[in-house]
């Protein structure tokens, strides 16, 4: 079945689900869900929960990752790394280095009790793989001969990263092994190789563990979404609109709005009504995911806007959600969603879907939108600076005018359906005000790399991020089966 990416502003993005489909819940149960938590608590005697921390929401799924030295018996004559190699020193010194990378990222890592340098132990990994089923697997290479072991393991079908010291390396060892789908090959002395490895698979497993509520239309139901695994949940429209009516304003929101206003470099448009209603929405979306078991959304909120059903747009409480790691999509358009994810869960940064704009006098490309997420450099970073205004469109409610830095290098993905995404990077030259532009709060000026003609870049709601991360999303692309394509 396809489901259609829902922004109106461009032809809708079609992509094949599995055929494993959910059932809707029932009527009752529908009507059970369709109350608030504070109110359904309340009807059913139990004590209120208490305000749903975001960050909470966020997917921690377990990640097993089985690993192995990969070597000829010593002691070591000719060849290279040579006699003069420590094997030791460095078996301890790159062992070491893979478990703090796991401690650091949550990943649990099983090293094999010996390193692999006959037929014997060889053939019980190869079998040990078969029967733990791990999410990944990273060879580390003590000697130039262990090549062939390395594509053994690779062929078994689990994810590899292939970690080749220099000196266990010639070009014709990885021109091609490096580059077949299913193998991350990493030949350098550059021990955050592995790392970057383990996040990659670490992100994947983060896909399989979302559910992302996907809001728009009048249904409701459940399918899986093929190759990342992502659990879409369609709720009717009116459900986010009808909990927003009954959310009282708490003493959580009266701290958000006030929050908010401190944090911000200066508040423009938006009165204190304004944001109140903006608090009210976050607290009513955290709500709504706790209590969907869910851990994203996408939303068909322009609609919602246009059609005055919520007196404010979303787009501050989208913010404060992507700024904790919650991926919050605009308009209903799913993959646009999936991009913000991949950015979260890969990069551990908040992305900004954008709409683009050719700037043809200085052949630059806008990226326009009124959702970003502050905490650019990191969801544990701090937030850059930001002035509070009001969605630009409809002049309500509040929106958040993010300031990027200029001169920085920004990368920007938009997977197309679970098989393919474009990718391009540029750097950013300067922030844009609404007026004198028209558009959205958040714009911004980027000098593409690579692209003769700013009028050529692909895609619509293409997700902009801090940084230049594109041999990293080549990479992840690679490891997962995902064709990559990039504007002319």
């Amino acid at each position: 079945m396809a489901i259609e990416s829902g922004h109106s502003c461009t032809a809708c993005c079609g992509c094949s689900l599995s055929r494993r489909r959910f059932l809707a819940t029932g009527s009752a149960a529908a009507a059970a869900l369709a109350l608030p938590r504070v109110v359904r608590a309340a009807a059913e005697g139990v004590a209120d929960e208490g305000p749903v921390e975001a960050a909470s929401l966020r997917p921690r799924p377990e990640v097993r990752v089985l690993a192995a030295i990969v070597r000829i018996p010593p002691p070591y004559w000719l060849g290279w790394p040579g006699t003069s190699y420590d094997l030791p020193r460095f078996e301890r010194e790159y062992t070491d280095a893979l478990q703090r990378a796991a401690g650091t990222l949550g990943v649990r890592v099983a090293m094999n009790e010996v390193p692999l340098q006959d037929a014997a132990s060889h053939q019980a990994f190869q079998e040990r793989i078969r029967a733990e089923q791990p999410h990944g697997v990273v060879v580390i290479l003590q000697h130039m001969a262990g090549w062939d072991q390395a594509q053994a393991i690779a062929a078994l079908g689990v994810p590899t990263i292939v970690f080749a010291p220099v000196g266990t390396a010639f070009t014709g060892h990885v021109r091609e092994f490096s580059r077949k789908p299913g193998v991350y090959v990493v030949s350098s002395l550059d021990v955050g190789g592995m790392e970057y490895g383990l996040r990659m698979i670490r992100a994947k497993r983060r896909f399989e563990a979302t559910r992302v509520l996907w809001i728009h239309g009048a249904s409701r139901g459940e399918e899986v979404m093929e190759r990342l695994g992502v659990k879409v949940r369609t709720l009717p429209r009116r459900c986010f609109n009808e909990r927003f009516d009954i959310t009282p304003e708490t003493a959580e929101v009266h701290r958000v709005a006030k929050r908010m206003r401190r944090a911000a470099k200066r508040v423009v448009e938006p009165a204190e009504a304004d944001l109140r209603n903006a608090s009210r929405t976050y607290v009513t979306a955290k709500e709504l995911l706790r209590e969907e078991g869910a851990n994203a959304l996408s939303m068909d909120c322009l609609g919602m806007v246009g059609s005055r059903l919520v007196p404010t747009p979303p787009c501050m409480a989208w913010s404060m959600l992507q700024d904790a790691g919650v991926t919050a999509g605009c308009e209903a358009d799913l993959f646009a969603a999936v991009s913000l994810m991949f950015t979260s869960y890969l990069f551990d940064k908040p992305g900004f879907i954008n709409d683009p704009v050719p700037e043809t006098r200085k052949n630059l490309l806008i990226a326009s939108h009124c959702t970003c997420g502050s905490r650019l450099r990191g969801f544990a970073q701090d937030p850059e600076p930001f002035i509070l205004r009001s969605h630009s469109e409809s002049d309500k409610g509040v929106s958040m005018q993010v300031l990027w830095p200029r001169g920085e290098p920004v990368t920007l993905v938009r997977f197309g359906s679970p098989h393919d995404l474009i990718l391009d990077s540029g750097v950013v030259e300067e922030n844009l005000n609404t007026p004198p532009a028209g558009g959205c709060r958040t714009s911004f000026e980027i000098r593409m790399d690579g692209v003769q003609d700013a009028r050529d870049v692909e895609g619509f709601h293409q997700v902009v991020f801090l940084g230049d991360h594109r041999r990293e999303v080549e990479a992840f692309a690679q490891l997962y089966g995902i064709t990559v394509r990039h504007s002319a």
